[in-house]
């Protein structure tokens, strides 16, 4: 007997009431462990549905760093993230920086030691995103776990004001500006334990936001891609830290210095999330995709992924390509 056109087929039903969210702010249990988010993948009426996100007892959400569904594509959370990686984001007709905001708290609740670079916006915004995802920024940067450039205020500041000491940024007063010399030394005393500071912390992170900037300023490719070298060995390698950073992908084959600067750093880069926009254009329930790269050892095949994202108020929804909720 075929089924009326008003009535859902049974596989529909139950893929609904499995996506369904009965309890406040989208929680539910299931044995012992909470539901946290969810994640989109396969395709096909078999495959509609989604597959939840848990927690073990006795964590929190926010333990779990900024976007719960990121760190498990990237299968990682603050309790056992890895050290001396060089993690590179990147993005290209779309703003990349959720993913400065994911990995600064997320660095913050794994009780890192960050010192973040932030080129491109105040502290201020930072601050008050960072409240939003549960961290909070001035308490951090006051009990000495954060260490926090503000790039536009330092940039007033050592044209207008005296210095007695040299200045990370000092290569903005010079003629001729060539050397990061001065932010890597900024860099290391920053991040280097100092006596009785090593229990403290578990381990230093470098955050950069975003290196494209240092090329508007001046600098060429080869001296960010120097300074990028020398972190990595102070941080990665001496340190056994991590550092993660952004390059914005302008798409213009004429800016060589640009394209230098990222395929430098890819090629470096142990992990690589580049976000794109929509090739369509603007949509208001898709915002993006990312791709997600995996850099193996020689010998090894490199891994990567693509998801497409909505960027939420809190949060970041990922599900694969053509599995929007508004498009089922």
């Amino acid at each position: 007997m075929r089924r009326s056109g008003r009535h859902p087929p049974d596989w529909l039903r139950r893929w609904r009431l499995r996506t369904r969210s009965p309890r406040p702010n989208g929680v539910r249990s299931r044995g012992s462990r909470r539901c946290v988010g969810v994640c989109m993948c396969l395709s096909g009426p078999r495959h509609l549905r989604r597959f939840p996100i848990f927690i073990h007892p006795g964590r929190s959400v926010s333990e779990l760093g900024m976007f719960p569904e990121l760190n498990n594509l990237l299968n990682t959370s603050p309790d056992r993230a890895e050290q001396g990686k060089l993690t590179l984001l990147c993005d290209s007709k779309t703003d990349g920086s959720f993913l400065v905001h994911h990995f600064l708290s997320f660095y913050l609740k794994a009780n890192c030691k960050v010192c973040f670079v932030a080129l491109l916006q105040s502290f201020s915004h930072y601050s008050i995103v960072g409240q939003k995802l549960g961290v909070n920024l001035t308490v951090a940067r006051e009990r000495g776990q954060l260490v926090f450039l503000e790039g536009l205020k330092s940039a007033v500041d050592i044209f207008f004001q005296p210095q007695e000491e040299p200045h990370p940024l000092r290569f903005l007063r010079e003629a001729s500006a060539g050397s990061l010399q001065p932010l890597h030394a900024f860099v290391r005393e920053a991040l280097t334990p100092a006596d009785g500071e090593d229990a403290a912390w578990r381990f230093p992170v470098l955050l950069v936001d975003d290196l494209s900037v240092l090329l508007s300023l001046g600098l060429g490719a080869v001296a960010v891609l120097d300074f990028v070298h020398y972190c990595r060995a102070t941080v990665c390698w001496e340190l056994q830290g991590n550092v993660v950073a952004l390059v914005h992908d302008s798409g213009d084959a004429e800016d060589e210095e640009n394209d230098l600067l990222l395929n430098g750093l890819s090629h470096q880069s142990h992990l690589i999330l580049q976000a794109q926009g929509l090739a369509t254009g603007f949509c208001k329930d898709v915002h993006g995709q990312l791709k997600i790269f995996w850099r193996k050892p020689t010998g090894q095949r490199d891994r990567s992924l693509i998801y497409q994202y909505k960027i939420q108020d809190k949060n970041v929804s990922f599900f694969a390509k053509g599995m929007s909720p508004a498009v089922l």
